[in-house]
């Protein structure tokens, strides 16, 4: 009996101490290994910042690009103006050069929409007129032959 005890008793307590020892050093080192969520987890942290960083980028390149295309255009406006005052031959081709240079500075007034008078619903039939059939009658449209 004293052997059938010893042959169940040591490897009993030999897995008791073996859970304990892993339990202890996956308690105390967590972070030594980071498991494939933790490190898809970083990747993607690193990825989004990189994407943040690239949109910052781009907003600042595509203002300063709009900035420099509106001083480009400000001074090809500023040289055809000095191009009509110079070389026009008469004052009125001229003052015509001038004026559709600076149609896209002062755009025109648009004259508003005026609403509709009645404010009623858009029909999606005829109405019907008089004592004639109305639209959805089955004889509408057609002749009699009487």
């Amino acid at each position: 009996m004293e052997q059938s005890l010893t042959t169940w008793l040591l490897p009993l307590l030999a897995l008791i101490v073996g859970v304990g020892i892993g339990f202890l050093i996956a308690r105390l080192l967590p972070n030594a290994a980071p498991n494939k969520l933790q490190r898809q987890v970083d990747d993607m942290q690193d990825r989004f910042d990189s994407y943040q960083r690239e949109v910052v980028t781009h907003f600042s390149t595509s203002a300063s690009l709009m900035k420099k295309l509106t001083q480009s255009y400000q001074d090809v406006q500023e040289h055809l103006s000095e191009g009509a005052e110079r070389l026009a031959l008469d004052e009125q081709t001229k003052q015509r050069l001038l004026a559709a240079l600076h149609a896209d500075e002062y755009p025109e007034r648009r004259e508003r929409l005026t609403p509709p008078a009645n404010n009623e619903a858009p029909r999606d039939y005829a109405p019907k007129s008089g004592d004639g059939p109305g639209t959805l009658d089955e004889t509408y449209g057609l002749k009699s032959k009487y």
